[in-house]
């Protein structure tokens, strides 16, 4: 995914960018084409998932749950980040508006959220204690954002990203 097609926004930003593309009823309207979009990939490839749709934090997101959905998120999550972009995409196409949409299978974001949690407090503890910067893997624009925020809420550390897709990775400082 590169993080050019869609304006990134902040979590900050979702209330106004909300308010600006209208309101709510636009999210959900984004979420019902992404829904109907990956509905129709599922029955392509004759998978079976539940599709929830919702409005969180100012995007659309639409989750798909069910057993056997695995090969829709990959390795590390590279298929999962594919098909938001191509769903993403398909909003665009039908609605003409840039889509923040969140695309989650299996619940792979939140455990994704999980790890990334941990990764971040452990980095931030060995920057405390040694005093040197932590270089953290590369990671996609989802991931990145997960440990930021992290990172920030952290006393003594700071973080930045370096680097180029698909390199990109974050660097903990000592503040």
């Amino acid at each position: 995914m590169t993080e050019t097609s869609t304006p990134p926004a902040s979590d900050a930003d979702a209330g106004v960018d909300a308010e600006k593309n209208g309101t709510d009823t636009d999210l959900f309207a984004q979420s019902e084409v992404a829904a109907d979009y990956v509905e129709g990939l599922l029955d392509i490839l004759d998978y079976d998932g539940d599709i929830d749709e919702v409005v969180q934090g100012g995007r659309p997101v639409v989750e798909v749950v069910g057993d056997r959905l695995q090969a829709l998120v990959g390795q590390r999550g590279v298929t999962l980040e594919a098909l938001q972009e191509l769903t993403r995409l398909a909003i665009y196409k039908q609605t003409g508006t840039p889509s923040r949409l969140l695309l989650d299978v299996g619940g792979y974001r939140e455990s994704r959220r999980k790890e990334l949690v941990a990764i971040a407090k452990n980095a931030a503890e060995r920057v405390k204690q040694h005093g040197e910067p932590v270089r953290l893997e590369a990671m996609n624009a989802f991931e990145r954002k997960c440990v930021h925020d992290v990172i920030n809420s952290t006393v003594g550390v700071e973080s930045e990203s370096e680097g180029v897709e698909p390199h990109r990775r974050i660097v903990v400082h000592p503040v």
